[in-house]
């Protein structure tokens, strides 16, 4: 079950790096198992609080946690990922704890081995360079997720992959290929390759968020009478009906014809903007018509 890592040290989101590490020292030192034997609550909360401070205490981590929320976050980072690299022996030893001992009874064993747990004379095991490449995507691609290769240099060797772009991706965004990154130095756990989202602009659609805007062109008679026209969508032309005394600029809704929403589910809305159709040139018969409708005051 994803948790609120900031509820569970009790820090606001905007807390630094100090008052993050100076709120899980003050609760570490509360639940540590050495000072509850037995007490499977306090193990718990033990488990809870050093789950939260792994994942914020690293400024990466941190940042693919705000960006994606905590069900995307989950979604790109198993346990292990989490605990990869995480140091927390200089707390411990403040308190004059052990620390392999600890995480392998309350993690269930096998993360001493391939987490950096550091504690007194261990050596460090350094995790090798992460990447980040800048990669650009066609609008509509962002839009309804996809496949793109991508090709970059590792470690001396030309590297091509196939990589998923999930549904409604964003400009901004960082999308996490784990172990793509560099060698480590130390023979720890290769970089990761981050991927940059740049997201092409589209002649047709722009977009607000998981919202979808189109322009769509109404003749001067559609808007005071009222009229239909075809509205573009991601899905083909959709005919929507335009009601009489529609002002130019004004919107029609689309419901669900939007981006998907990458947390929550489901998608946005598209929405027609109006524009009055306003003819550069008018036939004899058309303009004695606009002629008469002026002397008539409209």
């Amino acid at each position: 079950m994803a948790k609120d890592y900031y509820a569970v040290l009790g820090v606001p989101r905007d807390a630094t790096a100090e008052a993050i590490k100076k709120s899980y020292r003050k609760l570490a030192l509360k639940y540590h198992p050495d000072k509850n034997p037995g007490d499977k609550k306090a193990e718990e909360k033990f488990k809870e609080i050093t789950e939260a401070y792994a994942v914020l205490s690293d400024a990466e981590k941190r940042k693919q946690y705000d960006q994606f929320g905590e069900t995307g976050f989950h979604q790109r980072f198993s346990q292990e990922d989490i605990f990869r690299g995480f140091d927390v022996g200089d707390i411990f030893r403040e308190f004059g704890f052990g620390t392999d001992d600890v995480f392998s009874h309350v993690f269930g064993g096998g993360y001493g081995s391939r987490t950096t747990f550091h504690g007194a004379g261990q050596p460090r095991t350094i995790k090798g360079q992460d990447f980040v490449l800048r990669l650009a995507i066609p609008f509509r691609q962002a839009i309804l997720g996809g496949e793109r290769r991508v090709d970059y240099r590792r470690d001396g060797r030309a590297e091509h992959l196939q990589v998923r772009i999930p549904a409604g991706v964003e400009s901004g965004q960082k999308l996490r290929v784990g172990g793509k990154g560099g060698k480590s130095p130390t023979g720890g756990p290769p970089g990761d390759l981050f991927l940059e989202i740049e997201v092409d602009a589209d002649p047709v659609f722009t977009r607000e968020g998981s919202d979808l805007l189109v322009r769509v062109k109404v003749p001067f008679s559609g808007v005071c009478l009222g009229t239909s026209v075809e509205v573009p969508t991601l899905e083909g032309p959709k005919r929507v009906k335009v009601p009489a005394g529609m002002a130019g600029g004004g919107k029609i809704r689309l419901k669900g014809f939007g981006a998907p929403h990458r947390s929550k589910g489901g998608k946005g809305d598209l929405f027609a903007i109006i524009e009055v159709a306003v003819p550069t040139t008018l036939t004899p018969a058309q303009k004695a018509l606009v002629e008469k409708l002026r002397d008539e005051g409209l």
